[in-house]
């Protein structure tokens, strides 16, 4: 199982896998980081379909395809704002991986790449945060064998670190 969690560090936009994630806001409209990235280099064509989604609330997912993007879909999740831990947090976040993978699944899509949601301009803790991403990508690939891969991307070797600190513990 551990052979099916990858980390990187890179350009999500870039990678040719069946599905990245956006760490989307509740519009899901685009927006700064992340966001922003995905929908610009996806193109127009993904505002218009997220327009018929009706946004998305925190904790949750929903699917779209990927235009411009090699990722054929790009499967759009809201993370929790951090207001210190009393409000949740950590469910919804661990939720968003749930859900996502959950929809990867339905889609029948064998590979998907996570950005590390949350952890920018939402400012949860970056070492929880993944150790919520791990402990749910490995709690789902216990259970379901067609997901072939799971790639936590990393915007820069920092996150990368800490990824690997958290993949390492309890492995």
């Amino acid at each position: 199982m551990e052979g099916k969690i990858e980390l990187r560090a890179g350009d999500i936009t870039t990678l040719d896998v069946d599905a990245i994630v956006n760490a989307a806001n509740n519009t899901l409209m685009g927006g700064g980081g992340v966001d922003g990235a995905i929908h610009r280099a996806a193109g127009p064509g993904l505002v218009e379909e997220c327009l018929l989604l009706n946004g998305c609330p925190t904790g949750e997912a929903k699917i779209t395809r990927g235009y411009n993007l090699k990722a054929r879909h790009i499967i759009h999740t809201v993370g929790p704002v951090w207001h210190g831990g009393g409000k949740n947090e950590e469910n919804l976040l661990a939720g968003c991986y749930r859900k996502s993978l959950l929809l990867a699944r339905e889609n029948n899509i064998k590979t998907i790449a996570f950005p590390a949601i949350s952890t920018g301009a939402y400012r949860f803790p970056m070492e929880l945060a993944a150790r919520i991403a791990v402990n749910e990508a490995r709690r789902f690939l216990r259970d379901n064998t067609e997901l072939e891969k799971v790639i936590f991307v990393c915007f820069d070797q920092r996150t990368l670190n800490i990824y690997e600190a958290a993949l390492a513990a309890d492995a």
